[in-house]
């Protein structure tokens, strides 16, 4: 009886013990951690943070580019951006584009990656060609396919026998970006696609082939359903990404908007009012509704995807 009385008491006290050395073992691993990760947040703060509490600021202000003469304006520069027509052009140039690049990438990547899986002979090579040209500088890729899409000189026209004027008629010009963009962009999609397929287990498709499956039943009901999750990660990032567009599309314009202003992107449209016409209040007001609407489409992508996950359990 005396002994169960002192497990009895002392038990709590045991606990309360073990808590307190679990806390103290947790702020020590955190007090060493926080010094490997403390460059990194240095960083990120000067890099990202503060320049975006200082573009919020600005949003509100009519700063100028050399920053003299800077007053509060209040709202005045977002209700300026929603009434301004090229605002909205420009949104809608990117828009297009995006619409443009990311079927487009996503089948075309998913395909090389199919490729290069079930390829026998030089996968490594195969591999090679495929990524290669995402890691060409983006003005070198412009630039390569500007020569390529020069209507007296360039290669395409001369190889299919056409007159096609790709970068000074405003039906083509954006056209020719993207084609520029999926050439030069597909391979880190591809990458993506082809490390998911290498982890798709073997023995599936060995079990739907006894059962008399052939190749589209085994990739409809086994490879598209194991890649949904690396699909969904894929069109988010091309979505991010193309709706951020521009220095392909200012390369091959030679700096310009391109034929009628067709090529003129978000991004671009910002950089003229900061840069160009010195307004970077109001340029800080139409970045910061770009970043609205890039956090938008990036919170979408989590919640959809949480809510998959949810029902499938």
């Amino acid at each position: 009886m005396t002994t169960t009385g002192a497990e009895t008491v002392f038990r709590p006290a045991r606990a309360r013990s073990v808590a307190l050395s679990a806390t103290v073992r947790r702020r020590q691993g955190f007090q060493h951690g926080g010094w490997f990760v403390a460059p990194f947040l240095t960083l990120f703060a000067l890099f990202v943070i503060w320049p975006l509490l200082r573009g919020v600021y600005l949003s509100f202000t009519d700063a100028n580019i050399s920053g003299d003469g800077t007053s509060f304006v209040g709202l005045d520069n977002y209700r300026e951006a929603i009434d301004d027509p090229l605002v909205w052009d420009a949104l809608g140039h990117s828009g297009y584009f995006t619409l443009l690049v990311v079927p487009c990438i996503t089948v075309l990547a998913f395909l090389l990656a199919m490729l290069a899986h079930h390829i026998e002979r030089a996968k490594w090579l195969w591999r090679l060609c495929f990524f290669a040209p995402f890691l060409l500088p983006s003005t070198v890729a412009a630039n390569l396919w500007q020569w390529l899409f020069n209507p007296g000189t360039g290669m395409i026209n001369y190889v299919f026998g056409i007159e096609t004027p790709w970068l000074t008629d405003k039906s083509y010009a954006m056209l020719a970006v993207v084609i520029c963009t999926l050439w030069w962009t597909v391979g880190f999609s591809f990458l993506l696609y082809l490390a998911a397929l290498q982890g798709i287990p073997a023995h599936l498709y060995e079990a739907a082939k006894l059962d008399g499956a052939n190749a589209w039943h085994r990739m409809v009901h086994i490879t598209l359903p194991m890649l949904r999750n690396i699909t969904g990660l894929v069109i988010a990032l091309q979505i991010l990404a193309s709706l951020q567009v521009f220095d392909q599309a200012v390369v091959m314009m030679d700096f310009g908007t391109g034929p009628e202003e067709s090529t003129r992107t978000f991004v671009q449209y910002t950089l003229e009012e900061g840069f160009t016409s010195y307004r970077v209040g109001y340029a800080s007001a139409i970045s910061i509704i770009f970043f609205v609407l890039i956090a938008a489409v990036a919170l979408a992508r989590v919640w959809l995807l949480r809510n998959r996950e949810e029902g499938g359990r």
